[in-house]
């Protein structure tokens, strides 16, 4: 597979620009020369092979050789509601759960949350995304939704079935019942987990609860265990 380049314009008469940070890596850091080939994507699954006509100071210039829907997502469309960590913890886990095929993420404010995902931290958060699928070869980029308090949550209308991650639920490694879903959310606390009353309100309105085992995970292992045990 050749490099690839995250393509946020249009391309126009088979030719497409590289702009930005993407242009700058590409010549700056790897000394592109005209002639050479590459991969580009934007997120919708279609992976165009291109070939660069120019090199300038911020942007480049391409020629469109051929263009393929490729589609490497998997069978199950997993929605990660997350009380999202701090800092490089946070990196780390949705670069991971971009590799591992999650389709979405929500980041929830919950009662004990560390982070504030608002603002710049989810326009990071989405260029982590970018950064992933460039390196594991996604052509659809993961979803981060905008930031909602838990309780608000839990009372969205969905076909999905929803599950909270909780001491006291179903162990996740008996239930036969998850094997035959599409589209399915896990809901994932803070350190320290949900307070009663974000639960009590979850279960009112429809959450089961699913255990992940008999040890307490940290935040970002939970996302990749439910990713890694459900996801194809």
């Amino acid at each position: 597979m050749s490099r690839r380049y995250f393509l946020e314009s249009s391309i126009v008469d088979s030719k497409a620009q590289l702009v930005g940070d993407e242009a700058k890596h590409l010549a700056k850091v790897l000394r592109a020369k005209t002639g050479e080939q590459v991969t580009l994507f934007s997120g919708d699954g279609v992976e165009h092979l291109a070939q660069i006509l120019s090199i300038g100071k911020s942007r480049i210039e391409l020629a469109i050789l051929e263009s393929h829907h490729i589609s490497r997502e998997p069978r199950l469309s997993l929605c990660l509601a997350i009380a999202l960590p701090r800092g490089d913890r946070q990196r780390f886990l949705i670069e991971k759960c971009v590799e591992l095929g999650v389709a979405q993420i929500v980041p929830l404010i919950a009662e004990r949350s560390v982070a504030q995902p608002v603002g710049n931290a989810l326009d990071r958060c989405r260029r982590y995304v970018i950064e992933a699928s460039k390196q594991c070869g996604r052509n659809h980029l993961l979803r981060i939704e905008g930031a909602c308090r838990a309780n608000d949550f839990w009372n969205r209308e969905t076909s999905r079935r929803r599950l909270i991650a909780h001491p006291y639920g179903e162990d996740l490694a008996e239930c036969s019942a998850l094997s035959d879903q599409t589209e399915l959310t896990i809901a994932i606390g803070p350190e320290g987990g949900f307070a009663d009353e974000e639960i009590a309100c979850a279960r009112d309105l429809g959450w089961s609860l699913l255990q992940l085992g008999p040890r307490i995970l940290r935040v970002e292992t939970a996302a990749f265990y439910v990713a890694a045990r459900l996801l194809d």
